[in-house]
């Protein structure tokens, strides 16, 4: 499962966003199911930004969701991401040189439904 939160931040205000990010980002990372993530920003507008977290399924970014340091650090910077959807489900995946690896949606019956 893929988490994108999308931030736009002014350019006075980016090294404390910034910093807030990576406390969020260590808390997240420390959660069971948390598997990879990242602070990215856009190179054409660099006030657009964007963690980006994976985890083993939904529950365990759910759970993640509730432990303290979480809702210290990571919460209140998640709140100020643009509202949109921001989680989601993975449905077709390749590693380096391999075969897309097709799966069903949790969500509903067959692929892409």
């Amino acid at each position: 499962m893929l988490v994108t939160n999308r931030f736009v931040v002014d350019d006075d205000g980016a090294q404390d966003f910034a910093e807030r990010a990576h406390a969020a980002l260590a808390a997240l990372a420390a959660r069971p199911g948390y598997l990879r993530g990242q602070l990215v920003r856009a190179l054409d507008d660099p006030r657009h930004w964007c963690l980006v977290t994976e985890w083993e399924s939904v529950g365990t970014y759910r759970r993640a969701l509730g432990g303290f340091d979480v809702k210290v650090t990571a919460i209140p910077l998640l709140a100020e991401s643009i509202d949109e959807p921001s989680a989601y489900e993975t449905l077709a995946s390749a590693a380096p040189d391999g075969d897309v690896v097709v799966v069903d949606s949790d969500r509903a019956a067959g692929p892409y439904r």
